[in-house]
């Protein structure tokens, strides 16, 4: 085996066994220096690019107010997450799920960055998340992949044909489950996410059961006239050494 061979079978070795975990958060605002918080975290394992059904799904107290215009993007009003449990509660359970996982986050920086703020708050020396976890940012992958064109996830799922009319507002679970289809797609290999209804995350709550909706439209087969045919001969006749020939 070559030197080369050895490096794809290697990576394709890594690929397989590869735990990732597709993350999104939602917030109280937009700057954690400014005192916002994480009150919602949703979770979804892939092991070699497949879909395992686990998930990590939590609403979480802020313990201060949700700013208006954070509301207006996910929907999550105070008095909703009144009776939820503060991120000190569900931390080692969120923290057992991620751990040695390659985290899969779209503009990585803000969801990283409410991540490392509510682990510092914990004042136990837990860490930051890259302690844990290495991150893959599927938005600057995005800008790599489409540059000058829009990269949002609603703008990746109309080029990759995926159905987001369920997303009427953010929603960490919701924005993770199409993440994920959205990853595989840009990236090759399995491309369908099917989180069935009876599937349970790792808090016991019931997934969302959103699938994404498969685009099977037949191709119209236009085949070429006779005329067109005798024209391509033609054609063919007057170049030097065609391959065509």
């Amino acid at each position: 085996m070559t030197n080369n061979e050895q490096r794809i079978t290697n990576n394709e070795q890594r690929v397989t066994k590869m735990r990732q975990i597709i993350l999104d958060t939602e917030t109280t605002g937009l700057d954690p220096a400014q005192g916002h918080r994480i009150i919602e975290i949703g979770a979804l394992e892939v092991i070699g690019r497949k879909p395992t059904g686990r998930t990590f799904h939590a609403y979480i107290n802020p313990q201060r107010v949700v700013e208006q215009e954070a509301i207006e993007v996910h929907g999550i009003t105070n008095e909703f997450l009144e009776d939820k449990p503060v991120f000190s509660q569900i931390a080692a359970e969120f923290l057992d799920f991620i751990n040695g996982a390659e985290l899969v986050i779209h503009n990585a920086a803000f969801d990283v960055g409410f991540m490392d703020h509510e682990f510092a708050l914990l004042r136990d020396g837990t860490g930051k998340t890259t302690d844990y976890c290495t991150v893959l940012d599927t938005l600057m992958l995005a800008r790599e992949m489409r540059p000058g064109q829009k990269n949002n996830l609603d703008a990746l799922c109309r080029a990759y044909g995926i159905d987001n009319s369920n997303r009427t507002f953010h929603g960490a679970l919701l924005d993770a489950e199409l993440l994920a289809d959205v990853y595989l797609m840009m990236t090759g290999g399995q491309t369908k996410l099917e989180l069935a209804a009876n599937l349970k995350g790792s808090q016991g709550e019931q997934s969302t059961g959103w699938t994404r909706v498969e685009q099977k439209a037949a191709l119209k087969i236009v085949r070429a006239t006779q005329d067109e045919e005798q024209a391509h001969r033609d054609r063919i006749k007057i170049i030097d050494n065609a391959l065509w020939s």
